[in-house]
């Protein structure tokens, strides 16, 4: 039978109608799953004030591109400009900043679903679109939450020990870069006291006063400065590669204009007692942190396991848009977790991961206080080194170089003694200076297990 012009008009009309519904509810649907989510997971807005995250305030505030450290710099400021500049710390900044962003998707209800159904023979019978939801158990949620939170902990002491490790390597290159400016003096004043011994040993052979006794004078003086100026060369091709290192500790590419390279001397550094020492690794080491941080994420992963035997559940809703009225579908799904073996095993997964990772802070501790023996023992030595040096070895060199010096006065002493006393106390200086950097590279160890080689405030992650 022929449609008519108004049996035509009731069937547009319906589906005019039937899209506006549906444009109405999707756009409604969409603005209550959008605030829910935000009320339900604690997700700030991209506009709001809890959205912003701290390294957005850095990126800010932080001095990106800071003029390098002068001359007379003080070894801190060194230690900073590292800090600020070197990728690894920004590598391991960037790890938390995932840490940090990981957690609300953990806490987070999975996303909701679009469906479609249709019934056709010859013809469209019914048209079904939906809408699903995924409801995970809130317990479970929480656990991934928490166990996220553990993550970002982990992060956060990685970024610590991260500091930790690039201002302990800029400080042992200062040392390193002290010590060889040190040497170099210390060697090429000595080639010059051998150099005035051979000069001194030469005029006495051509004198004729002793000739064979001045020849072979003259013969070890000559040798004896050969190796000096050979042992300074040593020791400039060595401050080549400690610049190098030095620079490379501060975060500059070798492409880089060379910083000044600081004027810095090398002291002996105060340490607190042993078991104030013992104490700060306790509570401050960053490995330590790191495996105690790591105990943590295990502990939420066991409770994330225990919560596998409790089932989800999904819900939808459809509608047959071909009829008039319109026919509702609902339907809802859940989990069976009843694969108890599985569930078992994975509960005893976690449990093993947790207890090794208890067993690791032991080791950890175990490790530290045998490194903190050797590294305190390593500084008793060299401490009792400097200690026989500057009040017994050096304190009679001088007292030997006074009396030739005033024998040479009274015509009882010789030039050639006063060099040879000048040529032992020069000795004894660079036997010091090697042993103050032996000291002071295992004190920098030491600190670096108490955290407590990078200035303060540090740069919080």
């Amino acid at each position: 039978m022929p449609f008519s012009r108004s049996q035509s008009r009731s069937k547009i009309r319906p589906t005019r109608l039937l899209r506006q519904r549906l444009l109405v509810a999707a756009a409604l649907l969409g603005g209550t799953l959008a605030v829910a989510s935000d009320r339900s997971t604690g997700i700030a807005t991209p506009g709001s004030a809890a959205a912003r995250h701290p390294s957005e305030e850095r990126r800010t505030t932080s001095p990106a591109t800071i003029p390098p450290p002068a001359a007379d710099s003080a070894p801190e400021e060194l230690v900073r400009f590292a800090l600020l500049h070197h990728p690894s710390v920004a590598a391991a900044r960037h790890d938390w900043e995932a840490a940090q962003h990981s957690i609300a998707p953990a806490k987070s209800l999975p996303d909701p679903q679009l469906t479609f159904q249709a019934d056709i023979t010859s013809m469209v019978m019914s048209l079904m679109p939906g809408v699903m939801f995924d409801i995970m158990n809130p317990g479970k949620r929480a656990a991934m939450g928490r166990e996220a939170e553990a993550a970002l902990a982990v992060a956060r002491t990685q970024y610590a020990g991260t500091l930790v490790s690039v201002a302990a390597e800029a400080r042992r290159a200062l040392i390193e870069l002290a010590y060889l400016d040190a040497a170099i003096a210390l060697r090429t004043a000595s080639a010059d006291t051998a150099e005035q011994s051979e000069l001194l040993a030469a005029s006495a052979y051509a004198a004729g006063r002793g000739m064979d006794a001045s020849l072979a004078a003259q013969i070890q003086a000559a040798d004896t400065a050969e190796r000096f100026r050979s042992e300074a060369a040593q020791l400039l091709d060595r401050r080549i590669a400690a610049r190098a290192r030095l620079k490379s500790a501060l975060g500059l590419s070798p492409e880089s204009a060379d910083p000044a390279w600081p004027a810095v001397k090398l002291t002996p550094t105060a340490l607190p007692t042993t078991d104030e020492l013992w104490r700060r690794v306790q509570t401050s080491n960053p490995d330590l942190a790191r495996m105690r941080a790591m105990v943590e994420m295990t502990v939420a992963g066991t409770e994330l396991a225990r919560r596998g035997g409790s089932p989800d559940f999904s819900v939808g809703l459809m509608a047959d848009v071909k009829t008039a009225p319109w026919m509702w579908r609902p339907s809802a799904t859940m989990t069976l977790p009843i694969w108890r073996t599985k569930i078992r095993e994975t509960i005893a997964v976690a449990d093993a991961r947790r207890e090794a990772a208890v067993a690791r802070v032991s080791v950890e501790q175990l490790d530290m206080a045998a490194a903190l023996a050797r590294m305190l023992a390593m500084v008793a030595e060299a401490d009792r080194m400097i200690d026989y040096l500057d009040h017994s070895a050096l304190p009679a060199i001088a007292r030997q170089r006074r009396t030739v010096e005033s024998g040479y006065h009274t015509g009882t002493g010789t030039a050639a003694m006063i060099l040879e006393a000048a040529a032992m106390d020069l000795a004894m200086q660079a036997e010091r200076l090697a042993a103050l950097r032996e000291r002071e590279l295992a004190v920098i160890d030491l600190l670096a297990m108490t955290a407590g080689v990078a200035p303060e405030p540090l740069p919080s992650p």
